[in-house]
């Protein structure tokens, strides 16, 4: 509660601008101040200075913050996702609609050998272009795949980053990515591939798992449902990576099955980050002997 202050004198003036009058005293510690040096506060006014020592320090601050977005990571990677679309489309309208392969999607596509109208040679091993087994998984062919991803992803970010944390959410994201990257290899190692669909399978098959960890049927949620679904049109439609998705599937299946163990199974808390990490660890190696043999 503010205390009650002492009238104001006619002649005060702002206790920081001396050549102005103060109309007002701060509520708290009754210096006398203008306008623009008084700060509404939740009772009265605050002078500058009450108004910074009322402020809570940084990490304080920076807790709120996160508090406040839950889905942080979510965001970025959908974020990063559509930032690399509309630079190939800037590069190359017919990235836009995947009327035709471009420069760009193959300059960032997963791929072993591959025969375009810019030459044929060897990305992985001959010419150690290793990031392609990150990169490939930010690749779209379309505004349609682009949207279909970033739509699942966008519902699978919100029902799994605030339940196991932005870090284990990451590291579960690209433990799948890469999985799928390496999936992609062994089944179709000299074709052009890319897109989120490999995290986007690990991410439902994570999820599957974690409610059934719990002793939730997927099926009763949709995420059983949505899961078969993409399976069947992944066998069913061409075109379509089974590589990429089968390898998330086992990627996300491996971490999610550690991420999201219940508590009765006493998984140390440790193990939720190494497992998805053990996973890219994996998932690279298997890529590197298939590229390189």
């Amino acid at each position: 509660m503010a205390l009650p202050q002492p009238p104001m004198p006619q002649t005060a003036t702002c206790y920081r601008h001396p050549g102005r009058e103060a109309g007002r005293r701060c509520t708290r510690c009754g210096r006398p101040a203008c306008a623009e040096c008084l700060v509404q506060a939740s009772v009265g006014s605050h002078c500058v200075e009450c108004a910074k020592q009322d402020r809570p320090d940084v990490a304080t601050r920076a807790r709120y913050w996160n508090a406040r977005q839950p889905t942080l990571v979510t965001y970025a990677i959908i974020s990063l996702n559509i930032a690399v679309f509309i630079w190939l489309v800037i590069q190359d309208t017919a990235a836009l609609t995947g009327s035709h392969t471009t420069r760009g999607q193959v300059d960032l596509g997963l791929i072993d050998e591959y025969r375009t109208g810019f030459g044929t040679r060897s990305a992985l091993a001959d010419d150690g272009e290793w990031y392609r087994l990150l990169t490939s998984g930010f690749l779209h062919f379309s505004i349609i795949h682009l949207a279909f991803n970033m739509l699942l992803l966008f519902q699978l970010g919100h029902l799994l980053e605030p339940a196991i944390g932005r870090v284990r959410f990451a590291l579960l994201y690209f433990a799948a990515l890469l999985a799928g990257s390496a999936g992609a290899l062994l089944v179709t190692p000299g074709s052009l591939s890319g897109g989120a669909s490999g995290a986007v399978f690990g991410l439902m098959a994570a999820a599957f798992v974690g409610l059934r960890n719990r002793g939730i049927n997927p099926f009763s949620t949709g995420i059983g449902t949505v899961l078969v679904i993409n399976l069947v049109l992944t066998f069913a439609l061409p075109g379509i990576s089974i590589g990429g998705h089968i390898g998330g599937i086992v990627g996300g299946v491996v971490a999610g099955w550690v991420i999201m163990a219940p508590h009765h199974r006493r998984v140390p808390n440790w193990a939720s980050y190494a497992t998805p990490i053990a996973v890219m660890v994996a998932s690279v190696l298997v890529s590197v002997i298939v590229a390189s043999t």
